[in-house]
């Protein structure tokens, strides 16, 4: 991903030669919703400034050197017309304007919006780009290019809230730099040590006028006397290139705040940790315990799943447990948006499959963990972690258990299969056991278990709630896979020819307005990719591209993506309003699932406005190509509310909708806005997954840990291992609190030998 960019020598160009110049602008893009001016997207492409559509040029011979430097800029007057206004800084630095009411004989002061650095001083030493600007030259120049970009888009910074006015003069600054081909710049910066333009993002105008003040200061010393040039030796002159609204200091203040607003001061100055719950939260009374013990800050729900009963009882616990333990924790809800999923598949049996661990050659290494309850008496306990959960209908049968006793039973297959209780536990509603399993069996509701006394069974329970098996379809590259619009078409066939093909329900009509004949679609976070090959208004034909050497699963409520196809609709779904009013009473922040343009931050802006949501939190999530190229004016967009403001990094969407080689850049590119915009990052997707699923991390994860501290907050996704998750994840964050690390080093001992 690459910025397109204006060469700085079109910029800063000195008629040292008396040829003629052209300046031009890169300005900030425009969604053309509110107001008419002129903006770009400093996104996936940035443009210069036009005007009636053409590029505004001027040329002219200069017959002497100016002995001003000059600024060039317009802003919009009352008729929506753009104003002209020419500045000129005298050896004294004042600022000295003309308007466009008198016309200049000058047609150089026809420019518009663009920023212009010309000295009398200076031109026997100008040189551009290492040919016609000296390096003083050029930074003041970008300097300056800055500074006509925020008058430029001063009717959009009129418009945001005074909490985001300071973030987003700067964010307007750094997209002016983004706009600049400053790559030799900032190598020269480099050489001499001054200044590395790749880390001013939270503060651009300071960190220039600092540049610029030390680069006056050494050419200042290195002059004699009456040699040293005018404007550069003058103290008075080089201060007034610092801004006190920009300083570095209140530029980081400003960050801090943002932070601590929305998601809360760091604890221990680390970043934060979210957990993503959901209904294991409530069925396990220790869960939201533990978590925030060990280390989660906020806790995340995702609308899509569950519904206001399950998401009540969440906060409950969190808010109940958050106060006994004196810790901060805040609730984070995620408006589902216009997710497109699988639907439900027809249930599967209810049965279950006990299986011990085996060698390669088929010996038993660890005997499977089963855990024995009542019916109704919930999950085992925190520090207990079988392989299979089973409840029993009968209280008596359990009593009658003691450690060391055999209990049978004939599996699904009618195979006689045995469990040896080795540990007992009290429980809520009785008492519990641990049981060892050595063969693979398959228990079933209805499975009849037994003690064996002196030749007869002298108590029996029965096995009860075995959950359904989750149904899945295989696919395999060439198959063709039929989507419909809702079950009841799931055993419909369109023609004889779909008999027998794999067919999938997906319930959001989004999708089937949405896709074309010839677009690509994807499942699973992009496990399986295919084309469409032909729509109708209930069903669409999908030809599987993509997919493992021996086919790979799709289930239910598994993610489906349409990269090139545009989904139409209005910012916010009716689920999303709907959820959002129980969001408003609950949660401290809510995220706006894929986000795309300024329009779907204004629709956002008028229900938060109607219910008089001042307060509460928003957290743009970015998943799409569109929300990433039009970032800095969604944010823009968004600053016009009092409300706290953070950005999610959505990498799962994100890298199916723009491919998985560009993350790495797309990450970085949105790091960097948001750094300028001083809004918080939370760094979410596949963080820890392994160490989550299986309880192991890979080296990968560890190091994305790494980069994901630039963030404000790191998220994490459920699984069977969350607690250890949580755990490394916040030793990694505390240990990185000092950034200077310590090598060991022993001394160097010489061998004889060597000489």
């Amino acid at each position: 991903m690459s910025f397109g960019a204006a060469s700085l020598s079109s910029v800063i160009n000195h008629a040292s030669n008396y040829g003629p110049y052209t300046t031009e602008a890169a300005v900030l893009a425009s969604s053309n919703l509110h107001d008419k001016s002129l903006y770009i997207s400093c996104g996936l492409d940035a443009k210069i400034l036009v005007s009636g559509g053409k590029i505004v040029q001027a040329q002219r011979r200069l017959k002497r050197a100016l002995p001003l430097t000059s600024i060039v800029s317009a802003i919009r007057n009352g008729n929506d017309e753009p104003e002209r206004t020419v500045g000129a800084y005298a050896a004294d630095q004042s600022l000295i304007t003309s308007k466009n009411g008198r016309k200049s004989n000058d047609p150089a002061k026809e420019i518009v919006a663009s920023s212009l650095y010309l000295s009398e001083d200076h031109l026997q030493n100008a040189q551009v780009l290492g040919n016609q600007g000296n390096l003083l030259d050029k930074l003041k120049a970008v300097h300056m290019h800055a500074l006509a970009m925020e008058q430029w888009n001063a009717s959009r910074l009129k418009l945001c809230h005074r909490r985001h006015a300071t973030s987003a003069a700067n964010l307007i600054h750094y997209l002016a730099l983004r706009s600049l081909d400053v790559d030799q710049l900032k190598d020269d910066l480099s050489s001499v040590g001054l200044l590395n333009l790749e880390t001013i993002n939270p503060y651009v105008i300071a960190s220039l006028s600092a540049g610029i003040q030390m680069l006056e200061n050494l050419k200042s010393s290195s002059l004699d006397g009456d040699e040293r040039v005018d404007g550069i030796a003058n103290d008075k002159s080089s201060k007034n290139y610092s801004n006190s609204k920009f300083t570095i200091g209140m530029m980081t203040n400003r960050a801090n705040s943002n932070r601590d607003i929305l998601i809360g001061p760091p604890q221990d100055e680390r970043t934060h940790i979210m957990v993503t719950v959901g209904e294991e939260a409530i069925a396990n009374e220790t869960f939201i315990n533990d978590i925030i013990k060990t280390g989660a800050t906020i806790i995340r729900i995702n609308c899509a799943h569950g519904d206001p009963s399950v998401w009540s009882e969440i906060i409950r616990r969190a808010k109940v447990n958050s106060q006994m333990l004196e810790k901060s924790c805040r609730i984070l809800m995620d408006l589902a948006g216009p997710k497109l999923r699988t639907g439900r598949m027809k249930a599967g049996p209810c049965v279950m499959k006990i299986s011990p661990k085996k060698s390669a050659i088929g010996n038993v290494i660890n005997s499977a963990q089963v855990w024995l309850a009542p019916e109704g008496a919930g999950p085992p306990p925190a520090h207990v972690s079988p392989d299979v959960v089973l409840y029993v209908d009968s209280k008596e049968f359990l009593t009658k258990l003691e450690v060391g006793d055999t209990v049978r039973f004939s599996d699904a297959r009618g195979k006689q299969r045995s469990l040896m209780i080795s540990k007992k536990f009290p429980v809520f509603t009785g008492v519990g056991f641990m049981a060892d399993c050595t063969k693979t069996a398959y228990v079933q509701t209805g499975t009849e278990l037994y003690i064996k006394g002196n030749k007869k069974k002298s108590s029996i329970g029965f096995v009860v709630d075995v959950p359904p098996t989750e149904s899945f379809i295989r696919l395999k590259v060439g198959d063709l896979l039929v989507i419909t619009r809702d079950s009841s078409n799931e055993q419909q066939q369109s023609t004889s020819s779909m008999v027998g093909t794999p067919r999938i329900t997906c319930s959001s009509g989004y999708l089937f307005d949405s896709v074309k004949p010839g677009e690509p679609i994807a499942f699973d976070d992009g496990k399986i990719w295919g084309v469409i090959k032909g729509t109708s208004i209930s069903e669409i034909v999908v030809s599987i591209t993509y997919a493992g050497p021996r086919g790979t699963k799709l289930g239910p409520e598994k993610s489906i993506n349409i990269p090139e196809s545009k989904i139409q609709y209005e910012g916010l779904t009716s689920k999303d309003i709907m959820d959002l009013d129980f969001v408003a009473t609950n949660a401290d922040i809510v995220g706006i699932s894929f986000v795309r343009d300024a329009h779907d931050i204004v629709v956002l802006r008028q229900e938060l406005e109607k219910r008089k949501l001042k307060h509460l939190g928003i957290v743009l999530k970015i998943e799409t190509k569109d929300g990433v190229k039009n970032l800095p004016i969604m944010l823009l967009e968004a600053m016009k509310l009092p409300n706290p403001l953070g950005v999610m990094i959505a990498r799962g969407d994100l890298a199916v909708e723009c491919g998985w080689e560009m993350m790495a850049d797309i990450q970085e590119q949105i790091l960097s806005i948001c750094n300028a915009a001083h809004v918080p990052v939370i760094w979410a997707t596949q963080v820890l997954e392994s160490l989550v699923k299986t309880g192991v991390p890979t080296r990968a994860e560890i190091t994305d840990v790494a980069c994901g501290r630039r963030a404000s907050c790191i998220m994490l996704n459920k699984g069977k291992h969350i607690l250890e998750a949580i755990a490394t994840l916040d030793t990694i964050l505390k240990n990185s609190r000092s950034t200077k690390v310590k090598p060991e080093v022993r001394h160097l001992v010489l061998s004889n030998h060597l000489f």
